[in-house]
């Protein structure tokens, strides 16, 4: 399954992106009501999609939810949460038997309403062109996801455990992500208990150990940021980044270092502290080459 992430980069959606729609949210929300109607008007004129509006307070209710997608769409924020936000509204019309057609014509709508609100709105051709084509990006990443569904229905009827399959998979999800939460609160303790022992070898330092409080507090300090690099990572694989290995790679070459400086306190044979160097130089070797080929995938 794919992370908003993953399919913001097959669409070429970039932060710049998302700020661009961000400033449009105030023009959105004030044509937001001349929208539903257009949508409502289109959505009673067809027989098929007419019979899902059954009732004043059925259709209220659509209206508000409608408008609600079609502001959020300008929400700035594009994470993993909006994902499964859009896949509930595709199952939502696939649960219902909303023909996938009437998902793709009103969209198309929505797609003209919005071109034409941007050319009302901004003399400046090139602007609009530029403003254009981000409302197009984001508007064709909720037809992905909401399409999405539709093939999921089809896998339905080929395998007859998918839908055991499918609760296996989002417990899997959920716990992984439980997993990633602990995880997270694990590492700002183990961050807190580095503090403290910064502070305690600063106190070597002023007791009259100047060398070896010096050294020690260095590589506590390689500690704290170990420490940050695995917060850091942690937080953008909860909001949906992909596993960054060159973070680990990198913890460890500074435990490596971290170790060289306790070996020099020590006075450790030279054999050791030769194995600590030609261990450190090897690790140096394999982040220059897992960043290489990370900087090659990204401009492939």
């Amino acid at each position: 399954m794919l992370t908003m992430q993953e399919i913001k980069s097959h669409y070429f959606f970039t932060d710049e992106d998302a700020e661009t729609l961000k400033s449009l949210r105030p023009l959105a929300e004030t044509n937001a009501d001349l929208l539903i109607d257009e949508f409502y008007d289109n959505l009673l004129g067809v027989p098929e999609t007419a019979g899902f509006l059954n009732g004043d307070p059925v259709l209220e209710r659509l209206k508000q939810k409608h408008r609600f997608w079609f502001i959020n769409l300008f929400c700035g924020v594009y994470d993993n949460q909006y994902l499964h936000n859009l896949q509930r509204v595709g199952h939502v019309h696939v649960k219902i038997g909303l023909n996938a057609h009437y998902v793709n014509s009103a969209m198309h709508l929505v797609r003209r309403f919005v071109v034409n609100m941007i050319r009302e709105n901004f003399a400046d051709r090139e602007e609009r062109r530029k403003k254009t084509e981000v409302v197009e990006k984001i508007i064709d990443i909720n037809l992905d996801i909401m399409s999405a569904s539709y093939m999921e229905e089809e896998l339905k009827k080929v395998f007859i455990s998918h839908r055991f399959e499918s609760n296996l998979i989002r417990a899997a999800e959920r716990f992984t992500y439980g997993l990633n939460l602990i995880l997270v609160v694990a590492l700002m303790g183990a961050s807190i208990s580095v503090v403290g022992l910064f502070i305690s070898d600063i106190i070597h330092v002023f007791s009259g150990n100047l060398e070896k409080g010096i050294l020690a507090a260095l590589g506590t300090l390689l500690i704290l940021w170990m420490m940050v690099e695995l917060m850091e990572n942690e937080i953008k694989a909860l909001k949906g980044a992909k596993f960054n290995i060159l973070v680990f790679v990198g913890v460890v070459i500074v435990a490596i270092i971290r170790e060289i400086l306790i070996s020099t306190i020590r006075h450790d044979p030279l054999t050791t502290q030769a194995f600590l160097a030609g261990t450190l130089l090897i690790l140096g070797v394999v982040y220059f080459l897992v960043a290489k080929s990370q900087n090659t995938s990204s401009l492939s």
